[in-house]
């Protein structure tokens, strides 16, 4: 068998540049879409479930480019069509998101923009897969970790940096967003597209025949042969019966109690997975193997490290989103006493999120380069626990610090829990999936992040506007302690590595 070469330190570089671009549109999104949202007359609690488009698009896009992307190869190569048409479309929604009239208009942007970064992102994070030897892909992803946060500091930055250094104004208004946060977004689309072209042209993918020859291990039938599909149809339809039955119940109990309409995001998904079940097999009886039918038997059939991991992704990523949604009205208001747009104080608060949001983005950076030591020393997962540990601690301290620039302490823990959340997980999975499934299994692992985003968007405006009587900080301690239960969840998971 061929082993696949080691790659120099700027051949991983080059294979990563897109990260910034990918990243700096992120931050952005992250540190001021709520802000946009508010501007726009969004109520607190509205805010989750207005965030509710990115993550369906991801839960969407991301499996079926990573199964399109599987079944490529073109003059431009497996992954890069697919870096290229995401840069297009994300560079333009960046240029579009600010200038939105309307809240209804904002929220479609969200669910555009969020889709066409995802186009980009999935390949890239199967690129890794596709280009290392599994020594080298703790690294590999390392080098995106350190991109995600060198670039995302910058980003979050952004309007901070252009109303200090620039002298931009940070007010409008009522209604309009500042020039600081539109340029920043004007700014992003540019990055986007240009580190994107970079990795485009810096970097030559192996050819499927080059693929085939690294992997002819006897010992690895499976990675080398496609037994022909075979599915339960009879399994298929009771289990999707089940599901859609439970979603139509669930839905009828919601609208009998009148709890509030996010919830039927919940029982809508039970039904929709229930149906993608029936449909499945009776495409399935009627000789269809290819297409829906192998997305939803590769589903159904996820390798076990990958079923181990997603319960703690599920918590992990609870505990990020409760941050990302609920960061600026909880600092805003908790730290800079203010909820109302329009004044100083709140503006304010909102630049200090972005200057957060860089700080906890930088450390990633940092961190990024000390974790494969660690795990060397340690293993990947004894790694990401003690890193999930210190994460959680760090989103708990929010609540106990009214002083804003104590935060910072806050976000150093969130920084390295961030550092190991984008290294660890994927160097675990792409060790245990098939390299010619490498990209439909990526993007399907983006499940276990949008899942806890649906079920944040659906529960946590609830929980805000009852429960916790409008106080957002109490969001983001209930994430702190997702985190730190997704740490205890990491015991169950083996790390099977691969030979490449």
């Amino acid at each position: 068998m061929k082993k696949k070469p080691l790659l120099n330190f700027w051949q991983l570089w080059n294979m990563s540049f897109g990260y910034v671009g990918i990243q700096f549109g992120f931050a952005l999104q992250n540190a001021n879409v709520s802000r946009i949202f508010e501007t726009l007359g969004a109520k607190v609690d509205q805010i989750p479930i207005l965030w509710i488009a990115g993550p369906v698009s991801g839960l969407l896009v991301q499996p079926i480019i990573g199964y399109m992307s599987d079944k490529t190869w073109n003059r431009l190569g497996r992954r890069k069509p697919y870096f290229l048409m995401g840069a297009l479309l994300a560079s333009t929604a960046l240029l579009v998101m600010p200038n939105s009239p309307a809240l209804w208009f904002a929220a479609g942007m969200l669910w555009i923009m969020d889709a066409s970064i995802n186009i980009t992102m999935e390949p890239m994070r199967a690129f890794v897969g596709d280009m290392l030897p599994d020594e080298q892909r703790t690294v590999g992803f390392a080098v995106q970790t350190f991109f995600i946060g060198a670039s995302s500091v910058v980003g979050s930055l952004m309007p901070y940096l252009l109303t200090n250094w620039f002298h931009l104004a940070n007010t409008a208004p009522e209604g309009q967003l500042p020039p600081s946060v539109k340029w920043s977004f004007y700014l992003g689309g540019a990055v986007y597209l240009l580190a994107v072209l970079w990795t485009i042209f810096r970097t030559r993918e192996y050819s499927p025949e080059e693929q085939a020859s690294f992997h002819e291990d006897s010992s690895r039938v499976e990675d080398r042969t496609e037994p022909e599909l075979t599915l339960d149809v009879r399994r298929y339809l009771v289990v999707g019966s089940a599901f859609l039955a439970a979603g139509l119940a669930a839905s009828l109990v919601i609208d009998w109690l009148g709890w509030d309409k996010p919830l039927y995001i919940l029982s809508g998904g039970a039904c929709f997975y229930g149906l993608l079940q029936i449909v499945a097999a009776v495409r399935y009886r009627s000789g269809r193997k290819r297409g829906l039918v192998e997305l939803v038997y590769d589903v159904n059939n996820m390798p076990g490290a990958m079923k181990q991991l997603a319960l703690a992704q599920v918590f992990t990523w609870f505990a990020l989103f409760a941050f990302f949604i609920y960061s600026t009205a909880a600092v805003t208001s908790y730290q800079f006493g203010s909820s109302d747009p329009t004044t100083a104080a709140y503006n304010s608060g909102a630049n200090w999120v972005g200057v957060l949001m860089a700080v906890y983005n930088g450390v990633a950076a940092l961190v990024a380069f000390v974790l494969p030591v660690l795990a060397k020393r340690t293993s990947r997962v004894a790694t990401h626990m003690i890193c999930l540990v210190i994460g959680g601690l760090g989103l708990c301290s929010m609540y106990l610090f009214r002083e804003p620039h104590l935060l910072i302490v806050s976000m150093v823990g969130l920084g390295i829990a961030w550092a190991s959340l984008l290294t660890m997980p994927y160097a675990i999975l792409s060790a245990a999936v098939p390299y010619k499934k490498m990209g439909v299994y990526m993007g399907m692992f983006n499940f276990f992040i949008v899942i806890p985003q649906i079920l944040a968007a659906a529960l946590l405006g609830l929980l805000v506007r009852t429960l916790f009587h409008g106080q957002a900080i109490l969001a983001i301690l209930l994430g702190g302690v997702s985190m730190i239960v997704a740490a205890a969840l990491m015991v169950r998971v083996r790390d099977e590595r691969s030979r490449d």
